[in-house]
């Protein structure tokens, strides 16, 4: 379902409710099967928008371990980005989080971007420096899986960022000039299982270990429930961290976000299918922000980071 607080600054705009209507109306047709077309006969009769074309570096594919999704089928989750103008998703695996063997994890995930991902999906692949020999699953992530990077769990895994295991994944992943995707929280505190109480990851840490790690790129997903703007601040200064879009709550929030910090470090991120992606779109639709501002956050930031 959308995120249960996604909409909560809405005001009567009837431009937003007729937004929502068509964004829910496709959803829907997506998630049963219907749509069908080809994804550019979508565009042309429901452009995605004027801003041009669309990196979503926030989605995830599997099975989500406490219930079925809409769309936790591969071949529907790519559908339905298609349909609203993307070109490229960055997709980590719901096995990441949970499942012991990490190498059976990232070969799924591989297979299953290049089976169903039609040039879209980019694989990001798990890594726990719990795990024995987890040096060898970083190695194939960048060597045999050819992957650009990786995404890091610490809550579900058991492991926090002061952990000397942590610091010596950063530097591996550094070395190989992988991309690391860091997800602060998967699910919102207010809705978890009782049996299942995940807490944010304190991500403070960063601020010393990004001092002598100045080539390190590393991106924060869904984390703006579990880290505050002050710290986002200095975290953005520390080194080169980028924040993506999914979480933000609030109308206007991605241009309040953008008063704290640089538009090159705020990248576009939905966390499909645990959301819907017109989450994350309307939060761009509501917000004021000049064309140059919309194209970076759309797409050229994490272009830049990940070039074709």
């Amino acid at each position: 379902m959308l995120s249960h607080n996604s909409y909560n600054g809405y005001t009567g705009d009837s431009s937003r409710r007729e937004f929502l209507r068509k964004t829910t109306v496709v959803a829907a047709a997506a998630a049963s099967g219907l749509l069908s077309e080809p994804a550019e006969a979508v565009e042309q009769r429901n452009p995605p928008g004027t801003a041009g074309p669309l990196i979503d570096t926030n989605v995830t594919l599997s099975r989500w371990p406490g219930r079925r999704l809409p769309l936790d089928e591969t071949p529907a989750l790519v559908a339905r980005l298609r349909s609203q103008g993307v070109r490229q998703a960055w997709a980590g695996s719901f096995d990441g989080l949970l499942h012991k063997d990490i190498r059976s994890v990232n070969s799924r995930l591989t297979e299953d971007c290049r089976k169903h991902g039609h040039g879209i999906l980019v694989p990001f692949g798990s890594v726990n420096p719990l795990l024995p020999d987890w040096e060898e699953d970083l190695r194939r992530c960048h060597e045999v899986h050819k992957l650009p990077g990786i995404r890091l769990h610490p809550n579900y895994q058991g492991y926090k960022l002061d952990d000397p295991a942590f610091a010596r994944l950063l530097d591996l992943a550094g070395e190989r000039g992988l991309i690391v995707q860091l997800v602060v929280t998967m699910e919102d505190e207010r809705t978890q299982h009782p049996l299942m109480r995940v807490p944010h990851v304190d991500v403070a840490p960063l601020i010393t270990l990004l001092a002598s790690r100045s080539n390190l790129r590393i991106m924060l997903l869904n984390w703006s429930r579990g880290v505050s703007i002050a710290l986002a601040a200095k975290l953005s200064a520390a080194g080169q961290v980028y924040f993506d879009i999914a979480t933000l709550e609030g109308v206007g929030g991605v241009a309040n976000l953008l008063k704290q910090f640089p538009v090159e470090r705020v990248v576009f991120g939905s966390h499909a299918p645990f959301f819907y992606l017109e989450s994350s779109l309307l939060k761009l639709k509501e917000s004021v922000l000049s064309d140059a501002q919309a194209k970076a956050i759309r797409a050229e930031n994490a272009r830049r980071l990940l070039p074709a």
